[in-house]
């Protein structure tokens, strides 16, 4: 991952993309594992308000406020070195006025280091893009199956309006996203959005054509016993690690054979 040799910028990006080379990007949500994340040469890493079902153990990601999304944005810019943190807007951060909107999404660079922030919404929210854009804050758009709007869409549905689709992602290049998040689309369809955007996509649930990749931490690591998305690949079992380890040392705390003499002063 020779792009990361360097801090990410949205600059990078957009070389990669103009260069055929994938974008590789990964939620995080405190300092241990942003440092993990950092340390494997990763180029993005989201602090999604997926905190809110894989962390905080709720049942959607609508809860999650303002506060808890900096505060944990912040552990997470501190672990972070080449890889670029993004804070995702949480729901009803941007909704309700541009004015807000902005103000928050001023909170994650001012108050947690974020050098940008994610939404969601097509062209719905292009008034708040331009917006954000125009005060300097780089904005990452997110169309498809936006979690945030569960309840309107009758639930986790794959979205399949490709009219839609191309036209939510050629409204937020043109109001200034640096790259925009293609969730639970079809892969031909992410294709023919990829390669009519100028901005970089970033699928997930989305295929193989888009220009980088995401997942959720937890899933790809297998922490979350929940159930898991089609399109999540489990590379670790780390769940299954943690219970065994802490079965053993509740036996070796109940038969004596912790703490041993090598663990007394």
């Amino acid at each position: 991952m020779n792009s990361v040799s360097k801090p990410v910028t949205v600059t990078t990006l957009m070389r990669m993309k103009a260069n055929g080379e994938k974008i590789v990007a990964l939620t995080a949500y405190d300092y241990p594992f942003a440092r993990l994340v950092e340390d494997a040469g990763l180029h993005l890493m989201l602090v999604g308000d997926s905190l809110g079902m894989v962390v905080q153990g709720l049942t959607s990601t609508l809860p999650v406020t303002m506060e808890e999304m900096v505060y944990h944005t912040r552990m997470v810019a501190r672990g972070a070195g080449h890889a670029m943190v993004l804070g995702d807007m949480p729901f009803m951060s941007y909704q309700t006025s541009i004015s807000e909107a902005v103000g928050n999404a001023g909170r994650f660079l001012k108050e947690s280091g974020a050098a940008g922030v994610k939404l969601e919404g097509g062209a719905a929210v292009c008034d708040r893009i331009r917006a954000m854009t125009e005060a300097g804050i780089p904005v990452q758009a997110h169309i498809g199956l936006t979690p945030q709007s569960v309840h309107q869409m009758g639930g986790f549905r794959v979205q399949r309006d490709e009219e839609r689709l191309l036209a939510d992602a050629i409204a937020v290049e043109a109001a200034g996203a640096f790259s925009v998040v293609l969730e639970g689309i079809p892969a031909p369809i992410a294709a023919k959005i990829t390669t009519q955007l100028k901005i970089p996509t970033i699928g997930i649930g989305a295929g193989p054509h888009c220009d980088g990749q995401i997942l959720v931490l937890h899933d790809m690591l297998g922490l979350n016993d929940r159930h898991q998305p089609k399109f999540v690949k489990q590379y670790a079992r780390l769940g299954d690690l943690a219970r065994e380890a802490l079965r053993q040392y509740a036996a070796d705390v109940q038969n004596g054979a912790f703490p041993g003499p090598e663990h007394c002063y």
